[in-house]
C-alpha cells in the first residue's frame, strides 16, 4: 500500500513493513542458520526497496531472536543469561566461565570478544541489567517468520501486518510525534524506551497491537544500532515504529492536518 504519512513527510527511505509469516518470500535475504548478523541491516534494506525475513534459525543473535518475539533467547547467549548481563555492563572478566568463553571467542576471531570480557557498560551492574532483561516484553509470536517488506509492497487483505517503522530525520520525526497525538486529546502518546533497535521495532510495538489506545514507539537511540545502520541510512536517522491499529488511524488524520498548512510546508522547503 502507498503511505499518505510518507508522501506528506517527503520520506527519501520507505517506510518498513513487519510482517508475521510461516512462509518466507522466495526473494527475501536472510541470514543463514548460525550466522551472527544485526536485524537492523534487514531493516536498513527493506527501507531501500528489498525484502528481508528472519526465522526461528536465521535470526542473527539472540537479542534480535528476542526482538522480533522468538521468544527469551538469552539463555542461548555464550555462557547463557548471567553472561549476557555482564556483558551488557561491567564485562565477564575476572568469573571463571566468562574469562574461558572469551578467550574462546578471541581465538575465533569473534568481533564481540573484546566486550564480552570488559562489557558494553550500557547498564551499571549486571545486577541492573537482570532487571532490565526482566522488563522486555517478551513475547513468542505464533509465526515461524518475520518479514521485513516495504509498505508499498504490503497486501493489506492477505499479509498479517503487525508493525510500520519509519527511518526519517529530526524534521519528519517531529511530524511524527505531533500526527501520533493529533486526533487523540491527551499528549503522552509516543514511547521512547531504552531498548535495543531491534526490540523497538519488534516486541515494544508488538505489545501496543491490542491496546485501546495503542501507542508509537520512537527508538535508534541504540549506539549499536546506530553504528550498525549508519553506512545504509545516515547519521540523522531516527526510527518512529506504529503497531497496525495505529498506523491506520494515523493515514486516516493526514488530510486536515498541520501536514498541509504553512509551517510543515516552511519546513519542507528546506528538504530541496
Amino acid at each position: 500500500m502507498e503511505s499518505k504519512i510518507a508522501a506528506a513527510i517527503r520520506m527519501e527511505l520507505q517506510p518498513v513493513a513487519l510482517v508475521w509469516a510461516d512462509d518466507k518470500p522466495p526473494e527475501a535475504i536472510e541470514f543463514a542458520p548460525g550466522k551472527q548478523g544485526c536485524i537492523m541491516s534487514l531493516l536498513s534494506a527493506a527501507a531501500k526497496g528489498k525484502t528481508a525475513a528472519a526465522g526461528r534459525e536465521t535470526f542473527g543473535c539472540v537479542g534480535g531472536a528476542t526482538g522480533l518475539g522468538f521468544g527469551r533467547q538469552f539463555q542461548n547467549f555464550p555462557g547463557g543469561e548471567e553472561c549476557f548481563c555482564r556483558f551488557l555492563s561491567s564485562g565477564n572478566a575476572g568469573t571463571q566461565p566468562g574469562e574461558a568463553i572469551g578467550r574462546r571467542l578471541a581465538a575465533a576471531g569473534a568481533s564481540m570478544a573484546e566486550d564480552f570480557l570488559h562489557g558494553e557498560r550500557f547498564m551499571k551492574t549486571p545486577e541492573l541489567t537482570a532487571r532490565f532483561v526482566e522488563c522486555l516484553p517478551v513475547t513468542d509470536i505464533p509465526a515461524q517468520y518475520v518479514v521485513f517488506k516495504p509498505l508499498a509492497d504490503v497486501d493489506l487483505d492477505r499479509d498479517d501486518l503487525r508493525s510500520v517503522t519509519f527511518l526519517v530525520n529530526p524534521d519528519q520525526f517531529s511530524a511524527l510525534v505531533v500526527l501520533a497525538n493529533y486526533g487523540r486529546g491527551h499528549n503522552e502518546n509516543v514511547l521512547l524506551p531504552f531498548a535495543a533497535g531491534c526490540h523497538v521495532i519488534g516486541i515494544y510495538t508488538y505489545r501496543e497491537m491490542d491496546e485501546e489506545n495503542p501507542r508509537a514507539v520512537a527508538g535508534l537511540i541504540d549506539l549499536s544500532a546506530r553504528r550498525a545502520v549508519r553506512r545504509q541510512l545516515g547519521q540523522d536517522v531516527m526510527s518512529f515504529s506504529v503497531a497496525r491499529p495505529m498506523f491506520l488511524e494515523m493515514e486516516q488524520n493526514v488530510a486536515g492536518s498541520f501536514l498541509e498548512r504553512p509551517t510543515w510546508q516552511s519546513l519542507l522547503d528546506d528538504f530541496d
